[in-house]
């Protein structure tokens, strides 16, 4: 049996944490790792005593996403010691929007590394200084 490179690994990480959403519309999950050790987790829900999308229906924005969620990465950022996220790499199921984009670029993060596409005109906007690989599902 062929061992996993890195990335798939922690991105295999990354789908086993978008099994905690609560989101019916869809699943993500974020891993933050620096130096090969995982400094932070998150997926989407909702904040901490509300309700969620699975009790109470997705709340659709006019552009249709559901906007009752944090996003997994604003929730793995949100969880992490500030200082690790500096040249951290983040694993995540999907392309990352323009907002957690930018949650990532700001909070220092160098790599994305995501599985699934989710085309987002605005995100590469502010990206510009981070590598950023897709690595599709085999």
């Amino acid at each position: 049996m062929e061992r996993k490179s890195w990335d798939d690994y922690f991105l295999n990480i990354a789908d086993v944490v978008a099994t905690r959403s609560t989101c019916n519309r869809l699943n993500v999950g974020c891993v933050i790792v620096k130096d090969k050790h995982i400094v932070s987790t998150g997926y989407n829900g909702s904040i901490h005593g509300h309700e969620h999308c699975q009790e109470a229906g997705c709340l659709l924005s006019d552009q249709g996403r559901c906007i009752r969620c944090l996003h997994a990465e604003l929730n793995a950022v949100l969880h992490a010691e500030r200082d690790k996220l500096k040249g951290a790499a983040a694993y995540v199921t999907h392309e990352p929007c323009e907002n957690c984009a930018k949650t990532l670029a700001q909070a220092g993060v160098a790599r994305i590394i995501y599985r699934n596409a989710y085309p987002n005109k605005w995100n590469s906007h502010f990206l510009k200084n981070i590598e950023v690989v897709h690595i599709p599902t085999e």
